[in-house]
């Protein structure tokens, strides 16, 4: 059915007629239902794009900073995954109502956010800090000191 035939031309409206048009597509093929992403995936990707977060880089340290307000340090997970990925996540749960209120408009974000960072190979995965003051998560990830230049060894040359 086109929607423009009846004077719909909406951005809504064309986004659903190409929905209808793809699981029609889909419907004689179900072999490309499994190369859909699963919706596990797709709420964490919700999740890592509603978490903007800040890098900043330091000589001994690197420190990820996060706004989180009103969030307590039991509602935030930080966690290092596979020896390298630094995974910080959590919950921000709606306030429960109180009998006769309601509202009359919804703008703050709730929900499960999430933010994975790719450690470089000079961080020190045992030297990870948190702290969350004013609304603001502050982890920091002390770097490993550089490696020692090696010193050149002489070796003895023995005459035969």
């Amino acid at each position: 059915m086109d929607f423009r035939l009846m004077g719909l031309d909406a951005p809504v409206l064309h986004a659903l007629h190409q929905m209808m048009d793809l699981s029609d597509d889909n419907s004689s093929d179900k072999s490309s239902l499994h190369n859909a992403p699963t919706r596990s995936y797709v709420r964490d990707a919700k999740a890592m794009a509603a978490t903007p977060a800040d890098v900043k880089e330091y000589p001994n340290s690197y420190v990820f900073v996060i706004d989180m307000p009103g969030l307590k340090s039991g509602d935030i997970k930080v966690q290092v995954e596979d020896d390298n990925v630094l995974v910080i996540s959590g919950e921000r749960k709606r306030e429960e109502e109180k009998e006769g209120a309601k509202y009359l408009r919804m703008e703050r974000r709730v929900g499960k956010f999430m933010r994975k960072f790719v450690l470089p190979e000079n961080a020190n995965t045992d030297g990870v800090s948190a702290v969350c003051q004013d609304g603001v998560l502050s982890v920091t990830v002390e770097k490993l000191p550089p490696p020692q230049p090696k010193k050149p060894r002489t070796i003895e040359v023995k005459i035969a």
